[in-house]
């Protein structure tokens, strides 16, 4: 899944590790998100929204798989 993790976090000049530790997980994590290597868990992606101001829509680009 596509996000805007990256976009939000440059931004507002903030590093990862200081993201990582405002959400509760590692600087690795917030790697693997903004290389779309992994997918937030929806706790974590409540967390994100709460951080950035913004909904979980604004920051998650949600793409239909064509059946």
């Amino acid at each position: 899944m596509k996000n805007r993790i990256q976009e939000l976090r440059k931004s507002r000049k903030i590093r990862q590790e200081d993201l990582a530790e405002a959400v509760g997980v590692t600087r690795q994590t917030i790697i693997s998100l903004e290389n779309g290597k992994y997918n937030a868990s929806l706790q974590l992606a409540h967390k994100l929204a709460r951080y950035f101001s913004c909904t979980i829509e604004d920051i998650f680009i949600f793409e239909e798989e064509e059946s």
